[in-house]
């Protein structure tokens, strides 16, 4: 089933059943509002997927049968620097650029690609069970999700696993897109809710919850899809967070309510 159709059905499956959050209240993290520092066009084609920052480059990985693509661009201009298709029947997921190699995941292709940051070219492929979904580097290993509440360690090069860690609350969510922060923290977008996730993982203990609720306009929300899509700004206290369809990127910061 295609990733828009599936938002659907889990969205009306989370409406029946009365849950706003990806685990409901079972924990008592501490809760975080969105601050808008400022915004930015956004490719309103593109089924985000994934995104990180490097230096000054942008890199987006995009989803959807023969849709799917990685792109980067020119973080202050927004110009496009270089693009590849993935082809079809493959679905684009996550990305992480890791020392010399940009890694893409697929949804259900069980591929993860490695490719030449500069070019985009693909390098070479290896293979993993169950799904792709969001991918981060931090330090030495890769930081994998699979749409639920376990995170996967990956070695940078091989990628072959090197650990996991569960949620130790929250254990309903659904991890999707990620984002390893200068802090040593992961962000994790919470499919298909407006929530996004502060973890440890070293334990798996959420940190925080974030609230992202009303940030694409309602004016503009039609013909969207989920949140999706968080990089942080080197150097900052400020994170690059977009949707699925959406029409902006979001420079944003999380503070306390």
């Amino acid at each position: 089933m295609e990733r828009n159709r599936r938002s659907l059905a889990v969205v009306v499956l989370v409406s029946m059943l009365g849950i706003t959050g990806c685990g409901a209240s079972d924990d008592d993290s501490p809760r975080l509002h969105i601050e808008v520092v400022g915004t930015r066009p956004h490719d309103p084609r593109a089924f985000t997927e994934g995104l990180e920052v490097d230096g000054n480059v942008l890199y987006e990985g995009t989803g959807m049968p023969g849709a799917s693509d990685v792109r980067a661009t020119d973080l202050t201009t927004g110009n496009e620097l270089t693009r590849t298709q993935l082809p079809a029947p493959y679905f684009g997921e996550g990305i992480t650029k890791a020392g010399a190699t940009l890694w893409q995941l697929t949804w259900q292709n069980r591929v993860a690609i490695a490719r030449d940051p500069a070019t985009l070219a693909e390098r070479g492929r290896a293979s993993y069970d169950g799904e792709g979904w969001g991918l981060c580097t931090r330090a030495d290993r890769l930081v994998m999700s699979n749409g639920t509440d376990t995170l996967t360690f990956r070695d940078p090069v091989t990628f072959a696993t090197t650990g996991t860690v569960t949620l130790t609350s929250r254990n309903r969510a659904r991890l999707n897109e990620l984002d390893c922060a200068a802090d040593g923290s992961v962000y994790a977008n919470s499919y298909p809710t407006d929530e996004i996730l502060r973890i440890d993982p070293e334990t798996g203990h959420v940190l925080a919850v974030i609230d992202a609720r009303g940030l694409l306009p309602a004016t503009v929300r039609a013909g969207t899809d989920v949140l999706n899509g968080i990089a942080q700004l080197p150097g900052t206290d400020h994170f690059l967070i977009t949707g699925k369809y959406w029409p902006t990127i979001f420079e944003v910061r999380f503070v306390p309510d």
